[in-house]
């Protein structure tokens, strides 16, 4: 018997990058097929299982499976069954920053065609997995408005704050219509928000831009959850229950100095403006008062342990303050290209060796040492039972571990 029982059946998860977008080159990205997750699912889950983590992000490619509103899911079908082999739970990435190549999002038809979308992906997932079922309608809304409206990087290919203003509108509301949807198939299904926590500061020399860098920190960067949680513009039928589980995405990158044309500049470890996690995850749940997770998170290269390290304390602090944090996503499982070089960014719990056409999964150690001695400080499981369901995490465990630790908040990512 749990004494807080949490939403998911282990506090740590993790996830694999399923990107489907309409490249800069006009040509379509799979980073499924790019990282041979399609190919190594049932080692990729096994690894999961091995590690303790009883949670996965898992996408579906809506551009693969959607033909003109006819469907074909059995690109997950090798997923689903290693979900069933392992009894790992899915969190559906529905729309990873891809649609199919006959629809603009700008269009009329975006939103229907996407909530009957929704309600197919409903129908295929419930009748193949049992439950609890969660879902994330459209992956950060926040930055594939950037990416597709203003920076011109993916598909629609805009170049105007106007058309990302325009584009994340259009993504909201295809959002809400997607949970409303799903809900008419399975009343229960939960949905996981995700969004990048953000801070923006301008330039030292540049006082006149502190207006415009507090504007994208406390207000451009909340409007995607705003939205769907119906604090701004209602009539789109946003509401707490729509937002439901807040997933906020923590990178290095994610605090920057303010740029007027592009994307920003990330600030260098060491600068004092950069802002501490708890900090920036007070500002969510002081908004909204959702539950939440960490959506995605992870270091590079040899980083990746201290990373975690810094991860976890900050988070600790924040449960220390009463929010109600429910996991952290290790995320990816397996490494990842960079979109713009196609370099291994060495990210992932696992790296990845190329040898004769395959990519050969190898655990980082120390990054896996670091997880096991956190499992273990949180009274945490190591290995997973044979029925992870049976038994939720019990946040109890980890609010008395931050009550222990006595973690406090601080600038240092290392």
């Amino acid at each position: 018997m749990t004494n807080r029982p949490g939403i998911f059946p282990t506090f740590f998860l993790s996830g694999f990058e399923c990107s489907t977008f309409l490249w800069k080159d006009k040509r379509r990205r799979n980073l499924t097929e790019e990282t041979q997750h399609h190919r190594h699912a049932q080692q990729d889950y096994n690894i999961l299982r091995e590690l303790g983590i009883a949670v996965a992000r898992e996408g579906i490619p809506w551009p693969m499976v959607d033909k003109g509103g006819q469907y074909d899911f059995s690109p997950i079908d090798p997923m689903i069954e290693a979900m069933r082999q392992t009894q790992i739970l899915p969190i559906w990435d529905i729309c990873h920053y891809g649609y199919p190549d006959d629809l603009d999002p700008f269009s009329e038809n975006f939103v229907p065609r996407f909530a009957n979308y929704c309600r197919a992906v409903a129908r295929y997932v419930v009748t193949r997995l049992r439950g609890p079922y969660f879902f994330t309608p459209i992956n950060e809304i926040t930055f594939f408005s950037f990416c597709g409206g203003e920076w011109g990087w993916v598909a629609p290919y805009r170049t105007t704050r106007e058309d990302r203003f325009k584009l994340r509108l259009r993504l909201c509301e295809a959002a809400i219509a997607g949970v409303k949807a799903i809900r008419e198939v399975e009343p229960t299904a939960r949905m996981v928000h995700i969004d990048p926590l953000v801070q923006v500061v301008a330039p030292r020399d540049r006082p006149d831009q502190i207006e415009a860098a507090d504007h994208e920190t406390y207000v451009d960067s909340f409007v995607a959850w705003d939205i769907i949680s119906g604090k701004e513009h209602p009539e789109l039928g946003g509401s707490p229950e729509i937002l439901d589980i807040v997933g906020a995405n923590n990178y290095s990158f994610g605090q920057m100095e303010y740029r007027e044309q592009g994307p920003h500049q990330a600030l260098e470890p060491g600068d004092d403006r950069v802002k501490p996690l708890c900090d920036l995850l007070r500002l969510v749940w002081e908004r909204y008062r959702r539950p939440m997770i960490i959506g995605e998170t992870s270091g590079l290269g040899h980083g990746r342990a201290a990373w975690l390290k810094d991860v976890m304390e900050e988070s600790l602090a924040a449960v220390n303050e009463g929010i109600d944090l429910h996991g952290i996503c290790l995320f990816p499982a397996v490494d990842m290209p960079d979109w713009h070089t196609g370099k291994w960014l060495n990210n992932g719990i696992c790296d990845l060796v190329e040898g004769g056409g395959d990519l050969r999964r190898v655990q980082h150690a120390p990054m896996v040492e670091e997880l096991r001695r956190w499992q273990r400080e949180l009274n945490r499981v190591t290995v997973l039972d044979a029925d992870p369901f049976s038994d939720p995490v019990d946040l109890q465990d980890v609010i008395e571990a931050a009550a222990r630790l006595q973690k406090k908040p601080d600038q240092d990512w290392s």
